[in-house]
């Protein structure tokens, strides 16, 4: 499955411990990346500055959704489920 343009839920919803150009001390969840363009794209796709964890994400059905989830909701499934990913993988 190949990602969606412009959903970009992947660079919003997680936390990123390692350090991306711009966010040297990585991103908290629930903040965009500065490397998302306005069309929600990766600035640094297939850059060797790409964070590790970015370039392993890869998309899926389970994250994404179906197309007809993401006609009807754009990125809110994806959305949904990385929060939901977050929250259980998130130390007490």
């Amino acid at each position: 499955m190949n990602c969606r343009p412009g959903c970009g839920a992947c660079c919003i919803a997680p936390s990123i411990s390692s350090a991306i150009p711009g966010m040297p001390h990585g991103k908290p969840a629930g903040v965009r990346c500065v490397q998302l363009d306005a069309d929600n794209r990766c600035l640094i796709f297939g850059q060797p500055e790409r964070p590790a964890v970015c370039s392993g994400l890869a998309a899926s059905l389970d994250m994404c959704g179906s197309d007809e989830d993401a006609r009807a909701t754009g990125n809110a499934h994806a959305l949904r489920y990385l929060d939901r990913l977050e929250l259980l993988t998130t130390p007490p």
